[in-house]
């Protein structure tokens, strides 16, 4: 039987607070394997975000499928929940006021370029997550960072900036890769209008 969209989001979503739940011993049903919904057995890659008011909370995710999507979204949740290295674990008593968003991958795809501004001239705002990779250096920016950042400049420049390297900063070596996301989000509880983060993400 086919799964509509919105249905898998409202599953995913389901799985990945639950897991957070579990983990924080608030109990909630995990679905613990997905041979009623075998779209959940195949590979994916996703992010996992939360937040608070609309201000990042925890986002941590991968960019290339290595494992069934039902163990990527629990596991990311987890993650995102307790192992941000930007935040404190999140506590029992946040869970409620945290909305969850869930961004799954597509295959990141090279890009080709002759020059930065070959690239910038490439991407799609609002469409595009980028990879950026210049030797052990290595940053993304999800298609939701746009709308802080709606200026290819700007986007490249704090992509840059946050795998510590200079704005401005720019070699032959630099390689990109570009990739879209299926984004399926909780209301924010606590906020009608606020944006996440999202550059932090």
């Amino acid at each position: 039987m086919n799964t509509s969209a919105t249905d898998r989001g409202a599953v995913l979503l389901s799985i990945a607070r639950n897991a957070i739940a579990a983990e924080l011993g608030r109990g909630g049903k995990v679905r613990d394997d997905g041979r009623d919904l075998p779209w959940l057995r195949e590979p994916g890659a996703c992010f996992v975000t939360l937040t608070q008011r609309g201000e990042l909370r925890g986002c941590i995710g991968t960019l290339e499928a290595q494992r069934a999507l039902l163990d990527e979204v629990k596991a990311n949740a987890r993650a995102a929940a307790f192992s941000d290295p930007r935040f404190a674990p999140l506590g029992a008593a946040e869970l409620e006021s945290t909305a969850i968003e869930i961004s799954l991958l597509s295959v990141p795809e090279p890009m080709r370029f002759a020059s930065e501004a070959d690239a910038l001239a490439q991407l799609r705002p609002g469409i595009d997550g980028v990879i950026f990779q210049y030797g052990n250096f290595r940053s993304t920016f999800l298609p939701q960072v746009w709308e802080q950042l709606p200026d290819a400049a700007a986007f490249m420049a704090h992509l840059k900036r946050k795998c510590a390297l200079p704005a401005d900063f720019w070699a032959s070596e630099v390689q990109l890769q570009r990739y879209t996301v299926t984004k399926f989000s909780e209301k924010d509880p606590l906020s009608e209008s606020a944006s996440p983060g999202a550059m932090q993400r």
